[in-house]
């Protein structure tokens, strides 16, 4: 399965599958980090939108495809999930430089 967010396996290096024109940017620290974050957030808000819409589809009987709302519905879980841990180890890494001493 594709990793939704972008996110497994990188640990901040930046993947050879992008082109040379697109490393410089890559590289460019707090902008790039925060569009590839606004991105994902986007795309996860994408899949439960749709992951709703086929469930009412299906609730309204415009859909018969049980299997594909059901897939629907865990790619949304599961992009969500990872989202909230992405969000929570932000947020430790934060509370842990807070605490730093200068």
């Amino acid at each position: 399965m594709p990793d939704p967010l972008g996110l497994i396996g990188n640990h901040g290096q930046v993947p050879d599958r992008i082109a040379p024109s697109q490393r410089a940017n890559a590289s460019d620290g707090n902008q790039n980090f925060k569009q590839l974050l606004m991105k994902n957030i986007e795309q996860v808000n994408r899949l439960q939108q749709d992951a709703e819409s086929a469930i009412e589809d299906l609730a309204t009987g415009n859909r018969d495809d049980i299997a594909g709302v059901m897939i629907a519905k865990q790619k949304a879980d599961l992009a969500f999930k990872t989202l909230l841990q992405v969000r929570n180890k932000l947020m430790d890494a934060y509370e842990e430089i807070n605490q730093m001493r200068v």
